[in-house]
């Protein structure tokens, strides 16, 4: 029979101390996957190489290697700019946004630790997590409601119908948007932040 040395850690010790690492590779491998997809779709904006590397920080060769990547004749994904879409991937990067806004304004902000941690990947959106985030908010918003513009109880009160009544059917002659949700989620949380902060 093998004896443990003394001091050792038990397997329990190094689950929990290696679970906050393993969180952390994941959260990088997701971004990863997510910048790829992004210079994919920027790709299919007619962003020259250079000029996506000098967004993403990133090198030109090492663009260039992720665009060769791309499967040849594989099209760029679809995505429209409006803020009025309704799949859940796109109100969930609304909601997501909103959330951050309402924890930077209000002190002891209820949906600040769920935010803190979709940005450091410990949280995804799942149709209980985007409940769950939505209570939280609703409760932010009701009880800040002195202190939080207008345009934020407005913004939830939109997303919040979107998600309650699902996606609305495609307009007829326009080809559905193919970018993946994580794309669509990212760009909606971007777009409505810019839009609250426009509005404020």
């Amino acid at each position: 029979m093998r004896h443990e040395p003394a001091g050792a850690l038990t397997e329990e010790q190094a689950a929990r101390m290696l679970a906050g690492m393993n969180e952390v590779i994941r959260a990088g491998e997701e971004m990863r996957r997510l910048r790829t997809e992004m210079i994919r779709l920027f790709a299919g904006f007619g962003w020259t190489q250079e000029k996506i590397a000098r967004i993403t920080e990133m090198s030109q060769p090492a663009v260039s290697k992720q665009m060769t990547r791309f499967a040849a004749g594989d099209p760029p994904p679809r995505l429209g700019l409006t803020l009025d879409q309704h799949d859940p991937a796109w109100l969930q990067g609304r909601l997501w946004a909103l959330a951050e806004e309402v924890a930077e304004a209000l002190d002891a902000a209820r949906c600040a630790r769920f935010v803190g941690a979709l940005a450091k990947g410990r949280k995804h959106f799942t149709p209980e997590s985007t409940d769950e985030l939505r209570r939280l908010l609703e409760a932010d918003l009701s009880l800040g409601a002195d202190e939080l513009p207008a345009a934020f109880r407005a913004a939830y009160d939109e997303i919040s119908r979107g998600l309650d009544t699902g996606p609305k059917p495609a307009a007829a002659g326009r080809a559905p948007d193919s970018a993946p949700a994580s794309v669509r989620r990212t760009v909606a949380r971007q777009l409505q932040r810019d839009r609250l902060r426009g509005d404020t």
